[in-house]
């Protein structure tokens, strides 16, 4: 799979080197991102005119809301945006890896060009590209290190590496993205002459998604919530009540309760991935947003739970192909939000509406500091090894440790490697 750097000579190993080394003949990787790990592009159905939504720092709450906040279409399985003149698309430029490289790169410089990394990228992207590697803003790194990486090990755009970005608003398994996969997986094995491939998938979690990106990509935390109620993905990855989990995740809300007008008391409320279906619908009981002068209803919908249930019987029904081996690498050794709870004895919540605006207090497990190593390993697939590293989420992408990891993995017969984040 990365087999060329079993020895891990590549850190420091410039491209030209690569004929030298007889390293022309390797396997395709194609990377996968995960949920927020895709750049996304609004483009204007009138004129063809494209603007970065995701991830960007300048009017990033402003054009989220305007350009990005979607309702969910029953009918077709697809999350829509509200401006009708809009359409999310995951830019494809440099063969798939611009969109999963770095997030933001408009947080670069606006003093100079790049064209020798992303060639097919108009003037004003590689303007603002170079800032962000200038300052090596690591929040807005994604699979940044380990393409420079897979390029110093004598990986070439185009023919041994692709990447394939995500609208995180949709659904795991809706057709675009499925049809999208299938070219892509088409596409490297006919450009690397048949050569069987690699995918390298990472994985974010909901929990997350809510708590931790609002905090790093200028989003609202507002902003983000009413995105993600009518989001498939993110329905698609809420606590899976078959799962055998050692203790179940729990939602905790300390409540007042009136027995008349002038008696309360505070009761501690518990509810398991099951129950939480109902504590979700009446929190977003009346919940909406205010869009271009209207008001629109975004309670918890229960189409997409429908749908999402459907996905998780394909995810656990799911088998790997013959000739397919799989690889687990994920990271542990910091604490990770596993629990949560809303309110306290002396702060209790007294409407259940107001969880939506309250900060809650989590309980913690082994994880990378966003997925519990449990949960990482939920995979169900007998895989032919996995590995802890100890590394926060994003931070293993770009963990050397990780990458002389896969190096070090001789002569890898897999096809396929997850790697979760």
């Amino acid at each position: 799979m990365i087999g060329c750097c079993s020895f891990c000579p590549c850190f420091g190993i410039s491209g030209d080197a690569d004929d030298d080394l007889g390293r022309s003949n390797l396997d395709p990787v194609l990377l996968i991102s995960g949920i927020g790990g895709s750049i996304l592009h609004s483009k204007r159905r009138r004129r063809g005119f494209q603007t970065r939504v995701w991830v960007r720092i300048f009017l990033a709450d402003l054009e989220f809301k305007k350009k990005l906040w979607s309702i969910y279409n029953p009918k077709t399985g697809y999350t829509e945006a509200l401006d009708d003149d809009s359409e999310i698309l995951v830019p494809d430029d440099d063969h798939g890896l611009y969109a999963i490289d770095i997030l933001d790169p408009s947080v670069l410089t606006r003093l100079g060009l790049d064209r020798l990394t992303y060639p097919t990228l108009n003037k004003k992207d590689h303007l603002l590209l170079l800032l962000t590697k200038c300052l090596h803003l690591k929040e807005v790194y994604y699979f940044h290190d380990m393409i420079n990486m897979l390029l110093r090990c004598g990986y070439k755009k185009g023919i041994t590496l692709f990447g394939y970005g995500y609208d995180f608003r949709q659904s795991n398994r809706i057709d675009k993205a499925m049809e999208g996969l299938k070219i892509k997986l088409q596409t490297a094995y006919k450009a690397s002459g048949g050569a069987p491939g690699c995918i390298n998938g990472s994985l974010l979690t909901g929990l997350q998604f809510v708590d931790g990106l609002e905090s790093f990509f200028f989003v609202l935390r507002w902003t983000m919530h009413q995105l993600l109620v009518e989001s498939p993905s993110i329905y698609e990855m809420m606590a899976n009540p078959e799962f055998q989990w050692k203790k179940q995740p729990e939602i905790q809300v300390w409540r007042k309760q009136f027995k008349d007008k002038k008696t309360s008391s505070v009761v501690l409320e518990t509810y398991g991935p099951t129950e939480s279906i109902t504590l979700f619908e009446e929190a977003l009981r009346d919940n909406e947003v205010s869009y271009d002068g209207r008001t629109i209803a975004v309670p918890f919908n229960f189409s997409i739970l429908q749908w999402a249930t459907g996905t998780r019987q394909v995810l656990n029904n799911a088998q790997l192909p013959t000739g397919v081996s799989f690889y687990n690498i994920y990271g542990t050794c910091f604490d990770t939000p596993f629990d949560v709870c809303y309110g306290s004895e002396t702060s209790p919540i007294n409407d259940l509406s107001d969880l939506c605006h309250t900060i809650p207090e989590y309980s913690y497990v082994d994880g990378d500091e966003t997925v519990p190593a449990e949960s990482a390993k939920a995979d169900g697939f007998a895989a032919i090894a996995r590995v802890g590293v100890a590394a926060r989420h994003r931070d293993l992408l770009r963990d050397k440790k990780y990458m002389a990891y896969q190096g070090k993995i001789d002569a890898f017969p897999a096809r396929v490697l997850r790697l979760t984040p």
